[in-house]
């Protein structure tokens, strides 16, 4: 009875901050959540650009932008232009590799607990498992993932010391489908983080960190979400109804722990990716 009292209460405030999505494909942005306990997580160096004094944030323009950085000083053989500034924004790209690769926890991604495999493209990452004849999916994509925690700072114009940075956690949403043995339909479930989940005090019952956005019957293997079909919005759900929906995937392994787990390894990958982008842009400026 506790669990329900406690998961209205969670889905009330859900009623106020959660937004309608329009389609299967996830979100381009993603709430801000708190740092779940088991997350990996990582200091904040990706800001340090944002929040120095004479950033962008400030109005003021870097001499690495001036008109005099812009004459070309050199040619080779990819025909593209080198200029002063390409090389001060190289040297500056190497410095932030090295320090990204510092605070990298491991090359190799977390592994998933409950007997989930995961199937890597690009930024996209899918969890698959059987469970007694049922096929259980899991798909989320890490671009825009990070929730923009340092937009006032940089406002102000202010920066903190390196040991008071907040730290990065990836929280997609992510998308759960359930599929029977002979069904042509899958039962499919858009989830997300809460921008405003709160903690549980110590003594009360545990919470649930991620919430139902949506659930709707799609065709068995098709990856887009097709708008002809009844999409149920848990905004206005019987409770009762969204808690047998919350212990439905619980019992298939979609639970805090699993939730806790997703984003250890999203922001694994997030990482990995970030420090990818930034070698490929490296070798793009320098013309490697």
């Amino acid at each position: 009875m506790l669990k329900s009292v406690v998961r209205a209460v969670g889905a009330a405030v859900r009623l106020s901050s959660a937004t309608t999505s329009t389609a299967r494909a996830l979100p381009l942005s993603c709430p801000t959540l708190r740092s779940p306990s088991s997350a990996t997580t990582r200091p904040f160096t990706r800001s340090l650009w944002m929040l120095n004094n004479n950033g962008a944030s400030s109005g003021y323009r870097p001499k690495l932008f001036s008109s005099k950085m812009l004459n070309p000083s050199v040619s080779c053989g990819c025909g593209g232009l080198h200029t002063e500034g390409d090389k001060a924004f190289g040297d500056f790209l190497s410095d932030e590799i090295k320090e990204e690769r510092k605070i990298q926890k491991s090359k190799v991604l977390p592994k998933m607990s409950g007997g989930w495999e995961l199937e890597m493209n690009g930024t996209e990452a899918k969890l698959t498992r059987n469970v007694a004849g049922e096929k259980i999916t899991v798909t989320f994509n890490v671009n825009n993932s990070i929730p923009p925690n340092f937009e006032e700072e940089a406002e102000q114009g202010q920066q903190k010391p390196a040991e008071e940075e907040a730290d990065i956690v990836s929280t997609p949403n992510f998308v759960v489908d359930v599929t029977k043995q002979g069904a042509k339909h899958s039962l499919v479930f858009d989830c997300h983080f809460p921008e405003d989940e709160m903690s549980h005090g110590e003594g009360e019952e545990e919470s649930d960190i991620f919430a139902i956005r949506e659930v709707s019957f799609q065709p068995e293997g098709d990856s887009e979400w097709k708008e002809t079909s009844y999409t149920l919005n848990t905004d206005s759900l019987d409770w009762a109804l969204y808690d047998h929906l919350m212990d439905f995937l619980a019992d298939r392994g979609i639970d805090n722990t699993f939730a806790d787990e997703l984003t250890e390894l999203s922001t694994a990958v997030e990482h990995q990716e970030y420090i990818k982008f930034l070698e490929d842009l490296q070798g793009f400026i320098k013309c490697n």
